[in-house]
């Protein structure tokens, strides 16, 4: 009901804008441009994550401190707190790492996201950027139109850079002309009444935008315009802190328990950072100007204050949450428990995993242990065994000859109940995958898929191999009755089968 009624809203706001004000157009479409060139970074970034990226995470993450650092690090390099979020959800989805690691993550995102204020604030208004737009713009188009993939991302990292400096050039020169003809700091509101009502206005825009940067672009441009006040900025500032999980909370709906559960973590800490920076607003407000006076920001540039207060709100939070990092992960474990999996579902194949060749590859590889899992339970019956049987103590030669009478099993009908859903869900997944077949993972998905098919022709060579076990199993004739329980022996002493 939300989705259909958002929309058309949205539309009728915009629209009216248009009619009311000129300027008003100079405006949406800088957010527009800039969105777009969002969008266009994200796509250059994911060409480069065919495995350098997530290598990078799987190792730099077994320690809390180098988990913050690679959230601040990747963040701040690739301008997407969003696109981190989403990789690390994935990443957790596949089981490659922990909550807690992912968590780590989260906390360095928002502060690596930090950053894209103090570029905008310190470089963007104060350099005619829409100069640097046109050439990267250009370069970008030609490089995207290349077979090469790296060429190709390229290609889409300059452009993207080139419409995010064409969206601040629109944004800011669209707030010049906007104040000529109406003042928006005539709906400024002081105090804590203040603080909640554009808090709330920032979250919205986020969560419409699905991007915080394009949010305080939009607010930086608007303070250095002088179109809204610098408290009302600040607390602009903060509701676009929060509505940026929206993205993360997407991002898990296709996600197993553990990747809700990030999501979960990543709401928990920026509604704590929030309400942090509300309580105490006067507490940083004279942190930022001791702050600015200590680097020599001017008294007068609020801009750059804003990017203060930004950082500076995002690290109290960091600093306040990490004691409590453990107790957080007990908490979203028992509150968001994980569903009892049947043997016959799939329990790592979901969404979050397939755009990314690394976690689609361990997505798959965990499916298929689950799918040799049932596959040896169902060989051992089929040789009249259990899996109780290996590995009990007894001699595996005595335990053949005790179990001296076939098991009345269908092998078809085991096969449609235990395995084939699993085997068609694989087959599925790795046909979703959306990444190049030239690179590495192609390989390892295509070894899995062989396996898979062999571990189902395993299954029916059992099911004619019973045909005349059938038959010879219990014979008189001790001779045919001992090759058949050598054949047994040997099926079940395949090693993976003793689970070792």
């Amino acid at each position: 009901m939300l989705r259909k009624t958002l929309l058309p809203t949205i539309l009728t706001i915009l629209a009216y804008g248009f009619w009311v004000n000129p300027d008003f157009k100079e405006i949406a479409a800088g957010v527009a441009i800039f969105l777009f060139g969002m969008l266009s970074l994200e796509q250059g970034f994911r060409s480069f994550t065919g495995g350098v990226l997530e290598k990078i995470l799987r190792y730099s993450t077994d320690k809390l401190w180098k988990s913050i650092t690679f959230g601040v690090v990747s963040t701040t390099i690739m301008q997407s707190s969003s696109l981190v979020s989403v990789i690390t959800i994935s990443f957790l989805s596949a089981g490659l790492i922990g909550l807690a690691a992912g968590v780590g993550i989260i906390f360095g995102a928002n502060l690596g996201t930090t950053t894209g204020a103090w570029l905008v604030a310190g470089f963007g208004l104060k350099v005619k950027i829409s100069a640097y737009a046109m050439p990267m713009l250009v370069f970008g188009v030609i490089l995207i139109f290349q077979n090469s993939k790296p060429l190709k991302g390229l290609g889409y990292i300059l452009g993207g850079l080139g419409f995010l400096f064409l969206g601040i050039h629109h944004m800011k020169e669209g707030f010049e002309a906007f104040k000529s003809t109406i003042d928006l700091t005539q709906f400024s509101v002081g105090g804590y009444p203040g603080l909640f009502i554009f808090a709330a206005i920032g979250m919205f825009a986020t969560v419409v935008m699905q991007s915080s940067h394009a949010t305080l672009v939009l607010i930086i441009t608007a303070l250095a315009a002088q179109q809204i006040s610098y408290e009302n900025a600040l607390a602009l500032a903060i509701g676009a802190n929060i509505g940026t999980t929206i993205t993360a909370i997407i991002g898990a709906m296709s996600a197993n328990e553990q990747g809700r559960r990030l999501a979960g973590a990543h709401l928990i800490f920026n509604l704590v950072t929030g309400l942090i920076a509300i309580v105490f607003i006067q507490q940083f407000i004279l942190a930022v100007n001791w702050v600015s006076v200590a680097t020599g920001i001017g008294a007068e540039d609020y801009t750059l204050k804003l990017a203060v207060f930004h950082t500076l709100f995002n690290l109290v939070g960091v600093v306040v949450m990490i004691p409590f990092l453990n107790l957080l992960v007990d908490f979203l474990e028992g509150f968001i428990v994980a569903k009892q999996i049947d043997k016959v579902d799939p329990k790592f194949l979901n969404a979050a995993s397939v755009d990314f060749p690394d976690t689609a590859v361990e997505a798959v590889r965990n499916e298929t242990l689950h799918v040799y899992d049932n596959t040896c339970e169902l060989i051992l019956n089929g040789i009249s065994l259990y899996q109780g049987d290996i590995g009990s103590g007894q001699s595996l030669e005595e335990v053949v000859e005790e179990r001296n009478r076939v098991l009345d099993i269908d092998i078809d009908v085991e096969y449609e109940n235990n395995i084939k859903g699993l085997y068609s869900a694989i087959i599925s997944f790795i046909s979703q995958t959306s990444f190049s077949w030239e690179e590495e993972q192609s390989g390892t998905l295509h070894w899995l898929r062989a396996a898979n098919q062999k571990l189902v022709a395993a299954l029916k060579d059992v099911k004619h191999l019973r045909k005349n076990m059938i038959q010879h199993l219990a014979s008189p004739n001790p001779h045919i009755r001992q090759e058949y329980n050598l054949i047994r022996i040997q099926i079940a002493t395949v090693p993976q089968c003793f689970g070792s």
